[in-house]
């Protein structure tokens, strides 16, 4: 039967690559490149790169692919997902029956975890209900945007007795600051959502390009930090064409007994 590994390879350093990891990448008869276009081909590159880098197994091949882009959201946030997860689940399933022999061994690489606010465990798991073709499924952990972030501010992601909440910046706007943790890391947030919160006494911890050459952290008072936060993400934006981002906001004080 055939095996498919999908490897988590870190929040963008090479070097966050785990030594299960890179075994993983040489057990591998087929590595699948995803490739987002032009303005993310730095994306792929470094996926390359941690392939010449790590892979030494000489009957290796990589196969890269395209990645649909996924439509504007439309009144169904969930269904405008589930079309653009659809479109990648058959792009899969071509990719295992034409790639990959009977019993051969395929990986994904997968930024950060593969459990973490990435899809491609579900998206496997949309071509195994198929029933077209039959897989058996190892994944092996990587380092986070979340551990990474706390590495970029030196600083612990949960206060002593205090919850951590991780969401999303869709989340946040719709819902402001949790009020059931001290601390919230928010993932996805591409508008910037600290800025409707209507607390400014809140900390946050942000960073982009987690890892990498390239990282920027910034830290403070959400009243004092937040438009510096907006203008810098944009700059960058602008400048590579995409960013990858995240960031902790705090609530001030010390969580009560």
């Amino acid at each position: 039967m055939r095996k498919l590994l999908v490897i988590g390879i870190g929040a963008g350093n090479p070097e966050h690559m785990t030594v299960q990891a890179i075994n993983g990448l040489n057990r591998a008869d087929v590595l699948f490149i995803p490739d987002k276009g032009a303005t993310k081909n730095d994306l792929a590159q470094l996926r390359r790169q941690i392939c010449d880098r790590f892979v030494t197994n000489p009957k290796s091949r990589r196969v890269e692919f395209e990645v649909p882009v996924r439509a504007e959201p439309s009144p169904s946030y969930r269904a405008t997902v589930d079309d653009w997860h659809e479109a990648i689940a058959a792009i899969y399933e071509g990719l295992i029956r034409d790639e990959l022999a009977e019993d051969g061994c395929g990986a994904f690489l997968i930024w950060g975890d593969p459990s973490l606010y990435d899809s491609a465990l579900r998206i496997l798991e949309r071509v195994r209900q198929r029933r077209n073709v039959e897989f058996e499924l190892e994944v092996i952990p990587g380092i986070t945007a979340v551990q990474a972030l706390a590495a970029g501010h030196k600083m612990a992601l949960n206060r002593i007795g205090d919850p951590v909440l991780i969401t999303t910046g869709r989340r946040l706007t719709q819902e402001g600051m949790p009020g059931n943790a001290g601390s919230a890391v928010v993932m996805l947030d591409g508008k910037c959502a600290f800025n409707t919160l209507d607390d400014d006494n809140l900390v946050i911890h942000w960073g982009a390009y987690l890892g990498t050459p390239d990282e920027i952290v910034i830290s403070g008072r959400l009243g004092d930090v937040g438009t510096e936060i907006e203008r810098v993400r944009e700059e960058a934006r602008q400048s590579k064409g995409w960013i990858m981002d995240t960031y902790l906001l705090r609530k001030p004080g010390e969580p009560e007994e």
